[in-house]
């Protein structure tokens, strides 16, 4: 990321307006409706490196702008697609594609990367600024588990065995926010009826991923606690950090938006230490020398009162 930093703060680099630009569409043959996708980039800067990310149950494109924004303020390309699921695509509830969604969710991911060149070009500015060959995905929520099975995880089948792999190779890191954790005897009666495809397997998820979870968040999807969604971290060779919040649920202080009637505990110290910190662990995992990362754990570690804490893999 050729970007100026201040003196003295490696972190933190000067901060860029950024564009944002939707509706940009792909075409989806086969899925019933084209693929609408927002686009933030900063206006300055080269080799641009790109992140992914997939937005909760019923959610779209125009939500996340606290992570969104703030990524790319900081020199991340930040795409954002509307999968089938959003409310603003309204699927009927017996529509033939809602059992598959979360597979075609994985597809609409794979779509996006493949349709990069467009979207580069449909940016105004953007045209020649992007680096290819540093591709992060991210996710919450409906969103981690599809940005799981872009890094690795595979779902469970009927004879338990992991089935199809469903990676990307272009994709070298991930963070997942309050991705669902072990499957099979851990889910409730209402996950398996109606999200079976939660039951998954971590163990081939071996890209380098950053697990984050809220220690209040407590989840109709389990029969445990909110440290089911800790398993991404245990059971995953490659999730190498846990950045657990404290006090945060489902919705980590508010990162879908401020003052949205979904978040159940809005707190902007919550946020601003996911944003932050998260912001820190892809900058240095899409740019191994940088130390973005080693200053934001010095940094956590030094505070007083810690917002949230981390947790690493020896």
């Amino acid at each position: 990321m050729d970007q100026p930093t201040p003196a003295g703060n490696t972190l933190m680099p000067a901060l860029h307006p950024v564009v944002s630009v939707a509706p940009l569409v792909l075409p989806a043959p086969g899925r019933g409706v084209d693929l609408q996708l927002r686009v933030s980039a900063p206006v300055r800067g080269d080799r641009l490196p790109v992140v992914v990310f997939s937005h909760g149950f019923a959610s779209s494109c125009d939500a996340y702008a606290p992570l969104a924004q703030y990524w790319a303020a900081r020199g991340l390309v930040v795409i954002q697609p509307t999968f089938l699921d959003s409310r603003t695509v309204a699927l009927a509830e017996h529509d033939p594609r809602a059992p598959e969604v979360w597979r075609i969710r994985v597809e609409d991911v794979k779509r996006t990367l493949d349709g990069l060149e467009t979207l580069e070009q449909a940016v105004p500015g953007l045209a020649g600024r992007i680096d290819r060959g540093r591709i992060a995905a991210a996710g919450h929520s409906f969103g981690a588990h599809t940005t799981s099975l872009l890094l690795g995880a595979r779902m469970v089948g009927p004879d338990g065995r992991p089935g199809e792999d469903l990676s990307d190779p272009r994709i070298c890191a991930g963070v997942l926010l309050c991705a669902a954790g072990r499957g099979g005897a851990d889910l409730s009666a209402f996950a398996r009826e109606h999200t079976p495809y939660l039951d998954q397997s971590y163990a081939e998820m071996t890209t380098r991923v950053l697990v984050v979870a809220g220690d209040a968040d407590r989840s109709p999807l389990t029969v445990r606690g909110p440290d089911w969604f800790a398993d991404p971290f245990i059971l995953s060779p490659g999730a190498d950090w846990l950045l657990t919040v404290f006090a945060g649920e489902h919705m980590l202080g508010g990162i879908s938006g401020d003052r949205v009637t979904e978040t159940t505990d809005e707190s902007p110290e919550r946020v601003e230490a996911v944003q932050r910190l998260t912001y820190a662990y892809l900058r240095s995992a899409l740019q191994p020398d940088d130390p973005a990362w080693d200053e934001a754990r010095r940094q956590l570690a030094a505070d007083p009162s810690p917002p949230a804490r981390l947790d690493g893999k020896a």
